[in-house]
């Protein structure tokens, strides 16, 4: 006999049916409708205009350029903190087999490099403007030597 044929299955199946259906089209005809397509359980704050976008002389622009970047580095300050936690507890339970913690080792050193190029030797003025103005320099590094840390060439290239 096959299951399908089953009287105790057709029962089950029937009764599964009685109570899922009338969930499942609440469900989808007026919860998820009107759920909120991003339910974030923090403060969220608009994206402002950049430092490059603004004018010279507009000094709230700045000033919310300079708050987003601020607020961005704090962002990524806890996520270099939750990357070092990760790693330091794996190698810590993991003990002198470490080895099995190198895919979250090199996740936090990429991470590391990403948060340094950003925001390293920026020394107490660390602000937007002096952020851009670093970027600005480090492209142009690499438009006239390559990439940063691979050497210089031996003839610079025009800009």
């Amino acid at each position: 006999m096959a299951e399908k044929d089953n009287p105790l299955y057709k029962f089950a199946t029937a009764i599964y049916y009685i109570i899922d259906t009338p969930v499942t089209f609440i469900r989808e005809k007026f919860v998820v409708p009107n759920q909120k397509k991003y339910p974030w359980y923090h403060q969220q704050y608009r994206r402002v205009p950049t430092i490059d976008e603004c004018y010279t002389d507009d000094v709230v622009c700045y000033t919310e350029a300079n708050c987003q970047f601020m607020r961005d580095k704090s962002v990524e300050d806890e996520i270099l903190f939750i990357l070092r936690s990760r790693f330091e507890q794996c190698a810590f339970y993991h003990g002198d087999d470490d080895y099995l913690c190198d895919d979250l080792r090199k996740t936090y050193d990429d991470a590391t490099a990403a948060w340094f190029a950003k925001y390293g030797d920026m020394g107490i003025g660390l602000n937007v403007k002096n952020a851009y103005m670093k970027q600005k320099h480090r492209m142009i590094w690499e438009r006239r030597h390559g990439p940063v840390g691979s050497g210089m060439r031996d003839q610079p290239t025009k800009a």
